[in-house]
């Protein structure tokens, strides 16, 4: 104790914690949100008692003086969680919907409506352009109310905080006890425990009694752990001196000082740290950010070129600004919001289906383009169950598969003589009880249990071979001593016909010392030598190389004749007992583990196949955490990490760092981790591929995602305690867990696993994949038509020919033919190499890059532009307009004072005749387009495979086909459409001008991706595949 005293007032800083006393009321400054990051470091629990009562002008008794605790409240305020300063909420609404891509929409909308206030000023032809941005405003409005919606759920992380705090706490002030509100207690107070509390602060303990406390907020491990009144470690997360505020207690009771309340306590820098943690913009966000300026770089140079061109040539504002407005239309995909938020939804609708609650859409890209998964241990991995895993008896081990029920291997025991002694031990000298609720007929695995997780295992281990209530029956315990840290060995007493029968159950190293002789396999008690006990410790430390936690049974059984059928057995304390406490028989070991769950390891291979990274990070214990890392496929077989390598060189094991020991695997520690500076970790992170962190505090999990984001890498988080909430938050994705999930990750975290389980991670995984290719298939195709949108306008412009395609008809592609099938897009399905891709690399493999823009732009979408030209051309032709005539002919076909304009053959045209064949002509080249999206649609559905390969079983993409004939033939057919958008009824005949060209692009888009399968890396690869 004296030698703690000496380091810690030599080497440690005092409580940091007062620094934070008025943090949280305002918003916190860059010094402040270190200090967070930062671990606890303070003194208060390895000073001396007396020491800690004068600083804290307190008593061991009577606790504080009331006058004193009045004026520390008024000093210090209330001990509650302060929530930081909020963002007003009509702000947080207007930057919803004015960001990212609803700036531009905003603007077209605005520029449709003054085109039309422009055009009512000065009585010129409506054009309909109103109805244009009618629709754009719905879109920016139904886009930001989501948003919103979106955003607003993040607030709802320090409520959760909020919930976890207790109401009442009994405190002693000047002497006498009282129950007081938990937001009154200061520095100092002297505050009682007893079972079934939270913990009202951070408090330090001073007296307890088999005090228990399950601390999963801090740690993230459920096992209760034990609470003394000594410091056991200079860090105040690992002394078991210390209980945390919002901890319950679920065992034994106790006493200590409060030594932090309110947002200095561990919970509190826990619920600052994690709102203070600023969220990672998502990569589709992002994708979609770079998107936008593309398309707003595009749009406004070609709409600005287009706008001078069209005043240099011809002297009319009003025109000149229709030129612009219809290039801005042109290039903006109008419902590209609408078709991203419905492809996301559509993958989270799926994702649930498959336990996966999708809270931020954005998330399920998110998912997809990870490539580094930090997963928590217990709960995750493993089944968040202790099962029994090996026995040890007459010098034999035996196994037990935890997913499988003892079925033959239970003859076979039985018949042992010694397995029968283990069992009925086990079975005997055990607490844990199912609840009345549970029946016979319910199935064992799924039987309420009044117990901890270890005698829970060991009850239902043995429920499977007989009934241990019938059992226990038939051996009446009299007399008992609970488990607890000083002793660390647990004893019952039974009655065993006329005899008494003693079992000592607890740690391996404590029960051999009360052993004089072992069980043999044959039922028979020898003599224990040395090399009795070398082969027990050989066992044990087998078993706790495998992760394992080891449990020793002993017996002795005391005769009748001395011990009556009604003596009282004294097991008040150690100096009091009557009974020997020496020549045990040695029984056995039982050893339990959390197991992986099923699919777990498959799911890790499978990460590993896509080129994603997994890493462990757990509070328990390195060599537990190494046993699961290794049966989960986290490191591999054969791999070596330092602590195996020294242990097989004899060594001391250990797992420090060792610098001239190289090896394939890493364990590191948190007391590894607070020695790091940044630059190491990142180095570890990123020259190691099988990372295991254990011992670890909630500050070090965000340090590693940190580390892990600063190397470039996107960061999915599991979680399921308050102490995963700050990783969560920082994450790219946080994944929290449904079942054993607390409220608090839920909230940080943007989707939830509703059954617990890792593998379900690999599903998001795929689907994240997916919907990232399908989007940009749905970019792909809603892109292309804008080529042939836009050059009718060009060519008007630079050769004066009449306009072949107009603004009305643009909305009609834009929001009508097009909308559906971009959407059908979402709907398609995986192509083969989906999860043997490496994960994309965000700064070169983006949703939009120079290649789709190549391909959709510059070639597909060019030869749709020469399909409708050629329609338009061969309409005119037909009917008298040769091309060559049409040339600068514009001025004369629009100028209505010009009845006897004459074609190529001399023949006369009306203003009203010329205007029905040029509508005419425009519903051709608007035919044209419709047909080759269609057969451009069908070109998306893959980008590598063949179209016979991917098939056609998408069939909400054939029905889209379908909708689109039908929407096509209304728009053309139905009496009234030629007012409003200026088409006409046209002839099947000009259905074939643009079929040749629409199977050249099929075959084209087919060769294409043949090349492409046939010569990876080719230059028709590096060019096209986008």
């Amino acid at each position: 104790m004296s030698e703690i005293q000496t380091i810690s007032a030599k080497n440690l800083w005092s409580n940091l914690n007062n620094s934070l006393t008025q943090s949280m009321r305002r918003r916190l400054t860059d010094t402040e949100i270190e200090s967070l990051h930062r671990e606890i470091i303070t003194t208060d629990h390895i000073i001396p008692l007396q020491e800690l009562c004068a600083k804290l002008n307190t008593d061991t008794v009577n606790g504080l003086k009331k006058k004193e605790a009045e004026e520390l409240f008024k000093k210090h305020g209330p001990n509650v969680l302060s929530p930081p300063k909020q963002t007003p909420e009509f702000i947080k609404f207007l930057l919803c919907m004015f960001s990212g891509f609803a700036s531009l929409l905003w603007i077209c909308a605005i520029l449709c409506f003054l085109l039309v206030f422009i055009t009512y000023l000065i009585d010129e032809e409506k054009t309909g352009i109103e109805w244009l941005g009618v629709i754009i405003v719905i879109i920016c409005l139904l886009s930001g109310i989501f948003a919103y919606i979106q955003e607003s759920k993040n607030t709802k992380v320090m409520e959760s905080f909020k919930k976890m705090v207790p109401t009442f706490a009994t405190t002693i002030r000047d002497g006498q006890k009282m129950r007081l509100g938990t937001e009154e207690l200061v520095l100092g107070d002297l505050v009682e425990i007893k079972l079934g509390d939270k913990i009202p602060a951070d408090i330090r303990i001073i007296k307890c009694n088999g005090l228990r406390v399950e601390n999963s907020s801090i740690t993230g491990e459920s096992e209760p752990v034990i609470r003394t009144d000594h410091p056991t470690d200079l860090n105040p997360l690992e002394s078991s001196n210390v209980a945390f505020f919002s901890s319950f207690a679920v065992a034994g009771d106790g006493a200590g000082i409060v030594i932090a309340v309110g947002d200095n306590t561990m919970i509190g820098r826990l619920a600052g740290l994690t709102s203070c943690v600023k969220k990672t913009e998502t990569p589709i966000a992002k994708e979609i950010r770079h998107f936008v300026h593309i398309i707003t770089i595009v749009a406004i140079i070609f709409g600005l070129i287009f706008f001078g061109f069209s005043l240099m040539l011809e002297p009319n504002v009003i025109k000149a600004f229709t030129y612009l407005l219809g290039i801005i239309i042109a290039n903006v995909p109008e419902v590209l919001l609408i078709t991203v938020t419905t492809c996301l939804t559509l993958t989270a609708t799926k994702m649930a289906n498959k336990n996966c609650l999708v809270k931020n859409l954005e998330g399920v890209e998110t998912l997809g383009s990870t490539s580094t998964i930090c997963s928590d241990k217990t709960g995750t991995l493993t089944q968040n169950r202790m099962t029994v895993s090996h026995l040890w008896f007459g010098y034999n081990r035996f196994s037990f598969s935890p997913t499988e029920k003892i079925g033959a291997e239970k003859d076979i025991l039985m018949d042992k003589p010694a397995f029968n002694n283990v069992l009925r031990n086990a079975t005997l000298c055990l607490r844990a009880e199912f609840t009345a609720e549970s029946t016979v007929l319910v199935p064992i695995e799924q039987r309420d249990v009044i117990g901890d997780a270890s005698e829970t295992g060991i009850l239902r281990f043995c429920e499977h071979i007989h009934s241990t209530d019938i059992f226990r029956q038939r051996y009446m315990k009299v007399a008992e001593i609970p488990f607890n840290s000083t002793l660390k060995y647990q004893l019952s007493i039974h009655r065993d016909n006329n005899a008494y029968l003693l079992i000592m159950k607890g740690a391996p190293e404590v029960i051999l010392e009360y052993c004089a002789t072992i069980l043999t396999m044959d039922g028979q008690t020898k003599h224990m030598e040395v090399s009795d006990t070398r082969a027990i410790k050989h066992a044990c430390t087998e078993l706790a190389y495998l992760g394992e936690r080891v449990l020793a049974y002993s017996d002795l059984v005391l005769p009748g004749n001395i011990y009556g059928p009604n003596y009282r057995f004294n097991t008040e304390s150690q100096s009091k007992y009557n009974f020997p406490m020496k020549g045990y028989r040695f029984v056995g070991l039982i050893s339990l583990i959390d197991p992986p769950r099923p699919g777990v390891p498959e799911a890790v291979q499978k990460c590993r196949t896509a080129g994603i990274k997994v890493i462990m990070i757990t509070g328990d214990h390195p060599v537990t955490a190494m046993a699961i890392a290794r049966k989960v496929g986290i490191i591999s077989e054969g791999h070596e990490t330092k602590y195996e390598i020294t242990l097989l060189t004899d060594s001391q094991p250990s797992f420090t760092v060792v610098p001239d020991i190289v090896t394939d695997a890493v364990i590191i520690t948190g007391a590894e981790l607070r020695n790091m500076n940044t630059e190491d970790l990142d180095n570890i992170v990123k020259n190691y591929e099988e990372i295991v962190f254990a011992r670890t505090s909630p500050q070090q999990k965000l340090m590693i995602v940190e580390s892990c984001q600063r190397l470039g890498e996107i960061v999915a988080v599991t979680g399921d305690g308050v102490n995963d909430a700050p990783a969560l938050r920082k994450a790219d994705i946080g994944v929290a867990m449904g079942i054993t999930g607390s409220d608090v990750a839920k909230n940080a975290a943007d989707m939830i696993l509703m059954d617990d389980n890792f593998a379900s991670i690999v599903t998001g995984v795929e689907e994240g994949r997916l919907i990232f290719d399908n989007l940009k298939k749905s970019i792909a195709y809603t892109l292309t038509s804008s080529v042939p949108e836009m050059l009718p306008m060009l060519a008007s412009l630079i050769f004066a020919i009449p306009l072949p395609f107009i603004i009305e008809m643009i909305l009609c592609v834009d929001v009508g033919t097009d909308l559906i099938p971009a959407i059908s897009l979402a709907y398609e399905k995986a192509e083969v190499d989906i999860m043997q891709r490496a994960p994309r690399n965000p700064q070169y493999d983006r949703l939009v890059n120079k290649r789709l823009i190549s391909i959709t732009y510059g070639q597909i979408g060019m030869t749709q532009a020469a399909a409708g030209f050629y329609t338009y051309f061969m309409v005119l032709m037909l009917n008298g307009f040769l091309p060559n005539h049409l040339l600068g002919l514009r001025y004369d076909w629009e100028n209505k004072a010009i009845n006897d304009l004459e074609d190529s053959y001399g023949q006369t045209w009306t203003y009203k005749a010329r205007m029905d064949l040029l509508n005419e002509a425009r519903t051709g080249y608007f035919l044209t387009v419709v047909i080759t999206q269609m057969v451009d649609l069908v070109m998306c559905k893959t980008r590598r495979n063949s179209i016979f390969q991917q098939g056609m079983d998408n069939w909400f993409l054939n029905f889209s086909i379908v909708f689109e004939i039908i929407l096509t033939g209304m728009l053309l057919y139905i009496p009234g459409t030629e007012n409003i958008l200026k088409t006409m009824p046209i002839d099947l005949y000009w259905y074939w001008p643009c079929l040749p060209l629409a199977i050249f692009l099929w075959v084209y888009d087919e060769f294409r991706r043949f090349c492409i399968r046939l010569f990876p890396g080719c230059l028709i690869e590096r060019e096209t595949y986008y």
